[in-house]
Parts: structure tokens; sequence; C-alpha cells
């Protein structure tokens, strides 16, 4: 196989800021929660946090999948990226930094569509929690014409970014990808991405589920709120249906396996957090990355909590190049 995991989603210029609690009160805008605004919006947003002196602390390529297949390249696997991006500098800056970080895509700059490339605003606050407004921008079409059918059929993995169901075109997209990775004995996975996703569009997860997928990422509200559940004793039960294997992470408390056989405990590493922007993406792309190279789901998972440990402790949704040689050095996972 040539790749070991062939990503699809959305393509967004991550923009972060620390900000405080009262700037979302003053802004109506709803903690702890990623919300798609208007680009209007977003722009307003912006110019309040340079009225308040608070800076940019940085900015590059993102997007939930995007993190993840770049953490999985990081570490020393083969991935690719189906994506949308526009004719503009954001979109160049995009390509260029997804080049950077070692990923394969079949986006090329001369052949780029007008439009506006899509922008993460990610504001963290002091108890490291990130809030991000959303402006989707050009990559609220991504649709089939996005999906490489050789970069799937000559991959290990699929991942599906969750953050899809949002979108008709790109719903459809996530479901074509799935369905050419089934008849193609290609593994598929999908991370639910977010609370509100499962909320919302519920039915439009269960579609690109299908009859079941070989592995879902979720938190334990994601995992509640899908099945419908109050505790995570049923709703680990119940996600046995719709999944061959699955992650439930679970923040401070480590996370919950399901190798198709048992449940795996993997204890969470004691950091001091200061940004959880990126934790489950890097989660993800560390246990894939165990999974395509030689380890065991317990092993993965070890290695996915202390890479996910290092990100929360600094900003930003993920670790460079040198950090991540350190992690698999130093994670104990074998």
């Amino acid at each position: 196989m040539k790749y070991d995991v062939c990503g699809i989603g959305n393509a967004l210029v991550d923009m972060e800021f620390k900000v405080d609690d009262s700037f979302f009160t003053e802004n109506n805008i709803e903690k702890g929660l990623m919300t798609l605004v208007e680009e209007d919006r977003q722009k307003e947003l912006i110019e309040k946090l340079h009225l308040a002196n608070t800076d940019e602390l940085k900015r590059q390529c993102g997007g939930s999948a995007a993190n993840t297949v770049i953490a999985v390249s990081q570490f020393g696997g083969k991935s690719f990226y189906q994506f949308k991006i526009a004719n503009d500098e954001t979109g160049h800056f995009y390509l260029n930094n997804m080049k950077e970080n070692g990923v394969d895509t079949k986006n090329r700059e001369s052949e780029l569509p007008n439009g506006t490339t899509g922008k993460c605003m990610v504001m963290v606050s002091s108890d490291a929690e990130r809030t991000m407004n959303t402006f989707l921008g050009i990559t609220g079409s991504l649709d089939t014409e996005q999906i490489d059918e050789e970069a799937i059929k000559n991959s290990k993995w699929i991942y599906i970014e969750g953050y899809l169901v949002a979108s008709p075109t790109g719903q459809k997209a996530a479901v074509k990808a799935r369905e050419i990775a089934q008849k193609n004995g290609v593994k598929t996975s999908l991370t639910m991405s977010d609370p509100n996703m499962v909320k919302f569009f519920k039915e439009n997860m269960k579609e690109i589920i299908g009859d079941g997928l070989d592995l879902i990422f979720c938190n334990e509200h994601e995992a509640m709120d899908f099945t419908e559940t109050n505790n995570i004793l049923e709703a680990r039960e119940l996600m046995k249906k719709f999944a061959k294997t699955f992650v439930i992470t679970q923040g401070k408390n480590g996370a919950l396996i399901w190798n198709g056989d048992m449940f795996v405990d993997i204890e969470a590493h004691k950091v001091v957090a200061l940004d959880s922007n990126g934790a489950g993406d890097m989660f993800a792309g560390a246990f894939l990355y165990g999974i395509t190279n030689g380890h065991s789901f317990a092993s993965a998972g070890a290695l996915a909590s202390y890479a996910s440990s290092k990100v929360v402790s600094q900003y930003g949704p993920r670790l460079d190049w040198t950090q991540a040689k350190d992690v698999l050095k130093n994670s104990n996972a074998n």
C-alpha cells in the first residue's frame, strides 16, 4: 500500500487567539463548541480581538482530519488528504503548508477554483477549552469531485471527518469515499468531530456509517448523544452496533478502546493543560499511525494518549517534527 491513511475533510486555515471568558459573553459566543459563521461575522470578531490587543498566536493549515493526517505523517507514516481550497492567498498558503507537512494531495496550484478558502477562528480560554467560529468558504462545497479513487484504493485506511455531515455535498463525498473503500477492502474510520454534529446531523452521521465501520473515534458526549443514552456504560455497548472497533476519549480520564474482543482502558498523562484544540485530532493521528505500523490497539492507545497530552500542554493543534519524534521515542508504546 502506498498510504497508511487517506483522509477526507474540510480545509481550513486555523487562526488561534487567546481569550477571556468575558469575550464569549460580550459577543454571544457559545463556549466550547464549533459554530459555523458567515465571513462578515468572523471578520467582526477578529477586529474586536485586534482592538483589544489580542494578537493571533499562529496560522497554519487545519481542519480536523487535516490535523490527523499530518500527525500520521509526522510520526513517520504516509498520508493523503482530499479537500477543497480556492485560488486565493489563503488557499496557496494552505496547499504549501500541507506539502511542508509531508501530506500528498491531488490539488494543484494552477488548477484551484475561484472563491474564498475557509478559515477557522480558534479561541482558547484560560481553562484550556477551545471554542471555534468557522467560516467554511469554498470547503462548504466540497463534493465527490475531490474524491481520489486511486488514493483510496492505495491506502490501508480512510479517515472521514464528521464535520462533513453539515454540508449536503460533503455528506455525499464522505459516503462515496466509504463505499469506494469498502468495495476495495480498505478499512474505514470516522471521527464524530463535535457534539453539535451529532446533535443536529445524527441521521447524516448514520448514513456515512452505513452498515458499520471498522473504527469510530468520539468523545464521551458524542457517544452518549449518538446512542441516546445518559451514561457511558450503556453508550459503549450500543456503539458496538456501528463499528467493529471504537475509541471513546475521556479527557483527563484517558480513553476507552473497544478492540473487537475487549475493552481497554488507556491512562491519561497528567499535564498542565493550556489548549485542548487538536487533542482529539492528535489522538486519532497517533492511533492510526500505531495500528498501521505494527502496534496493538493498547500500544497505539498509549502512544495516542501521550501524544495528545503533549498537544494540550502547548498552544496550537499540532506538534512539530522534532516533538513528534520525541513522542515516539518516549511514549513507552511497543
